[in-house]
């Protein structure tokens, strides 16, 4: 494969810290390449000197190949609020439109057209300053697929986006003729999408063809084969160390060169490789919780006159995990405030229902915005606790570092800290996995999974809430949430069963999902240690209800055949506006009365 990119001696520095230098390696055409390292290490600076935002501090030199087409991803996405949708993403590929005559131009805007269709993002006359930040970071993603460039340089992908988009841009990358380099703590998107993991350690950059497991086998070999040359090293040190000792300060030329190789010696002995890794153990455990959480009682909010949520009628648990999915702005966000009593800014929202807190609760909000720093305050200032602060990876020469020159992670592991230090009993996490990186990620799971509290999550990462949560609630799009038993990835892969046979989809026993259908549509949503009934194990269809089932089989066979071939045409390059008018909206039709057929399908089966 012809080398599409070559690094050679960069280097970056901020002030005092050196991120990298005079690093070096070549990135080759087909290679999806996924980088990780901590926080504050230099990820989003390289790429942004590849995409030739930045500059290295050593020069160096980045040679990509000729007639190579870029498309670069940043975190934060740069755009007018007073500019429409479909303005924004064409005034952003004008440096790709430019050149090309009215036939590709056309062309060109009817890839725009099918991203927007395929990212489900409605009217493209909507102001860009209307949008939630899920859909401002779709609106990014369509500039940068809609070049069709040959290398995509992508900073935190997913971030804020739900996990339908997130499911939509990982298939297709995984399936795209393009080569990419990715910053991303998606562990799930991850293997989906890369073939080579691209490790930043310690200033120095390793490669590992392969997955993230992979990648966690072949660096931990990496490390015990440097600290075994370590122990080597020191071993013959101390035989050095003796003939130091024994011998008379000869001044031949040999023994000179003998001392001098002692003191080399010396100074790799001292190498012994460390990981830097986030600490939790010193943090403490939630205090202690009472019976009564949070009770709900036909809770509901509406905005604009548009039902976001209806009839939520559910009693949180002692030591309850859940996790809360759905699209964008369809009320997560919204809900834990109001569940938390965080109802400022909200006045423009109509309300409904009542909601009773325990009064031993102790809540800590790990919000998705994260907190306002006083940016002109130190780290010690913004948490008085060396030793806390070491154990959360900010060591004493970074103590006094004004908080603006922290990076945006540095800045969420910052925060977390100072929700856990408080050792609440009810942990609410808004998309906590943005901005923190898959080795923090890693300890923060093994620290929750022992959480001896009530956890609540929203998040969009499936990693993330598989490992965690013991049920989701599923925002549907009546203003509903169904209650489904069991992981985000079982949850999934039911969903997309699509006809097969009862028996190979079942979910009646103890060891498998179970959906409870719409919380609070019959009892109080309670959710505790009370012994298994009846309900538990699959009621009898009625002969009415079969012949229903029957038949919603062989519906969800058509309409999976209809909705794969309306996708292909999408993504055919129609040229005809009508036809593609009419294409999209039979898409966006089937796919919403698959949803309906599907879910009353999960209703059937259980």
């Amino acid at each position: 494969m012809p080398s599409y990119l070559q690094i050679e001696n960069i280097s970056k520095s901020y002030g005092p810290k050196v991120l990298f230098e005079r690093i070096g390696f070549n990135v080759n055409e087909g290679d999806k390449i996924s980088l990780i390292a901590p926080n504050g290490t230099g990820k989003t600076s390289l790429l942004r000197i590849l995409a030739g935002k930045d500059s290295s501090d050593s020069g160096g030199r980045i040679i990509f190949l000729k007639d190579i087409r870029i498309a670069f991803l940043e975190q934060e996405y740069d755009y007018d609020p007073d500019s429409t949708v479909w303005d924004q993403i064409v005034s952003d590929s004008a440096k790709w439109t430019s050149h090309l005559d009215p036939e590709h131009v056309a062309a060109y805007e009817l890839r725009i057209r099918q991203l927007l269709s395929s990212f489900k993002m409605g009217d493209p006359m909507r102001k860009m300053g209307d949008l939630s930040g899920g859909e401002i970071k779709r609106v990014a993603i369509i500039v940068m697929l809609s070049s069709e460039a040959d290398f995509y340089i992508m900073d935190e992908p997913t971030n804020h986006l739900d996990i339908e988009a997130i499911e939509f841009l990982e298939n297709y990358l995984s399936h795209a003729r393009c080569t990419l380099l990715m910053v991303t703590h998606d562990r799930y998107f991850l293997d989906s999408v890369a073939n080579m993991v691209m490790e930043l350690d310690h200033g120095q950059v390793y490669i590992y063809r392969g997955d993230y497991q992979n990648y966690l086998e072949k660096r931990q070999e990496r490390i015990d084969n440097y600290n075994a040359e370590t122990d080597k090293v020191r071993n013959l040190l101390r035989r050095e160390l003796e003939w130091m000792h024994a011998s008379p300060c000869a001044r031949t030329g040999k023994a000179k060169a003998r001392k001098n190789a002692f003191y080399e010696l010396k100074d790799r002995a001292g190498q012994e490789y460390r990981t830097n890794q986030i600490n939790l153990d010193e943090i403490g455990q939630a205090t202690r919780l009472g019976t009564k959480i949070i009770n709900c009682r036909d809770l509901g909010f509406s905005y604009g006159g548009k039902t976001l949520l209806k009839g939520f009628t559910y009693n949180f648990q002692r030591y309850e995990r859940v996790g809360i999915v759905g699209g964008n702005g369809c009320g997560k966000t919204t809900l834990i405030n109001i569940l938390t009593g965080q109802t400022s800014g909200l006045e423009t929202l109509e309300i409904q229902g009542s909601i009773e807190r325990g009064e031993s609760l102790k809540t800590g909000y790990y919000r998705q915005e994260g907190i306002s720093f006083d940016e002109d305050q130190t780290v010690l200032e913004t948490v008085n606790d060396t030793h806390l602060l070491g154990r959360f990876m900010f060591p004493h020469d970074m103590l006094s570092n004004k908080i603006r020159k922290l990076s945006g992670g540095e800045k969420r592991r910052l925060y977390l800290l100072t929700i856990l230090m408080r050792q609440p009993n009810l942990l609410v996490m808004d998309e906590p996995t943005n901005d923190l990186d898959i080795v923090t990620l890693n300890v923060l799971e093994e620290y929750l999974k022992e959480f001896k509290g009530t956890l609540i999550i929203v998040s969009h990462d499936r990693h993330f809430l598989d490992r965690l949560v013991d049920h989701l609630f599923i925002f549907q799009e009546d203003g509903t949430i169904k209650d489904f038993v069991g992981s985000y990835s079982q949850y999934r892969s039911l969903s997309l069963s699509k006809g097969q046979s009862k028996s190979q989809s079942k979910v009646g026993s103890t060891s498998s999902p179970t959906v409870a259908g719409s919380v609070g549509s019959a009892g109080d949503g309670t959710r505790g240690d009370a012994p298994e009934s009846d309900s538990s194990k699959p009621r009898k269809l009625t002969y009415k209800e079969q012949r229903e089932l029957e038949q919603l089989e062989k519906d969800i066979q058509s309409l999976t055949a209809e909705k794969a071939d309306l996708e292909s045409k999408l993504n055919g390059g129609l040229t005809d506006h009508e036809e593609l008018q009419r294409v999209s909206a039979r898409f966006s039709e089937v796919s919403d009365i698959l949803d309906a057929a599907e879910t009353r399908w999960l209703e059937l089966s259980i």
